[in-house]
């Protein structure tokens, strides 16, 4: 299993923070003035950015989460939906994230093509960034990560080795155990899971849906690595229940030294 190092891990969780803004300057963080695409949504509103520089190997797909109350609403839609069809792999995932990978994507630059779904657009935008001989990671926030983990096999599936890693934050999970049997990435994926963030025990279908790839979670300042669902769990509701009083600690109140004005 490869690791992740502290700046690619700073790095992909702003660049996914950055993702939500309706503007977002690339060259402040190192990309070519042309280095960015974007991937529209069937709202038009921005759901990727492909991000890349000419001297650089690695290309960065940016995947924003739910953003708006149809998009939560899609986290309701919790059956499976096949992609051997369309995506060409054999298992089922969640029926919102199959949606949101499956949607006509609005053409957004004079080279897309009016009634592409979101999948192939993002591999039109990819696809002469890779034969060039670059390598493509895959970062995205909640949804964004979920839909990222399938496009990142998809990728994989037709370009062979063309993924360098798959980083989310705050995913749920995408399908159930065949899923999690087939999925290729599972030793180049990254899943951050920060305290006690609900959403990464979500559906709460446990032997309908899995999780894959190596987990970090971030809890009482420190990383714990693949710690099981259950564990993590009892552990978030229990620090949940005493956080009031954990305010009290003597902890606290040092960590809050900076807060006083030097004399």
């Amino acid at each position: 299993m490869k690791t992740l190092k502290r700046y690619q891990y700073e790095r992909y969780a702003v660049l996914c923070r950055l993702a939500y803004p309706r503007v977002f300057k690339q060259t402040r963080y190192g990309f070519d003035p042309n280095g960015q695409r974007i991937v529209k949504n069937a709202k038009g509103k921005t759901l990727m950015r492909v991000l890349w520089s000419k001297d650089k190997e690695e290309v960065i797909v940016v995947i924003k989460g739910s953003h708006s109350p149809s998009d939560w609403f899609l986290n309701l839609a919790m059956w499976h939906r096949s992609c051997l069809s369309t995506l060409g792999l054999n298992y089922s995932i969640h029926a919102g994230f199959h949606y949101l990978l499956h949607q006509e994507s609005v053409p957004a630059h004079r080279q897309d093509k009016l009634g592409d779904p979101v999948y192939t657009r993002l591999e039109s935008i990819l696809s002469p960034l890779i034969h060039s001989g670059k390598r493509i990671s895959i970062t995205g926030h909640s949804s964004g990560g979920a839909i990222g983990l399938v496009l990142a096999d998809y990728l994989e599936l037709k370009y062979p080795n063309v993924i360098k890693r798959v980083v989310t934050f705050g995913q749920p999970a995408v399908g159930g155990w065949r899923f999690k049997k087939n999925y290729q990435l599972a030793r180049r994926t990254f899943r951050i899971c920060c305290d006690i963030d609900m959403v990464t025990f979500l559906p709460p279908i446990p032997i309908m849906y899995w999780h894959t790839g190596k987990m970090l979670w971030l809890y009482n300042e420190r990383i714990y690595e693949n710690t099981p669902t259950i564990l993590r769990l009892g552990r978030s509701i229990f620090s949940w229940l005493i956080r009031p009083f954990s305010y009290h600690l003597m902890s606290k109140y040092i960590r809050d030294k900076d807060f006083f004005d030097e004399r």
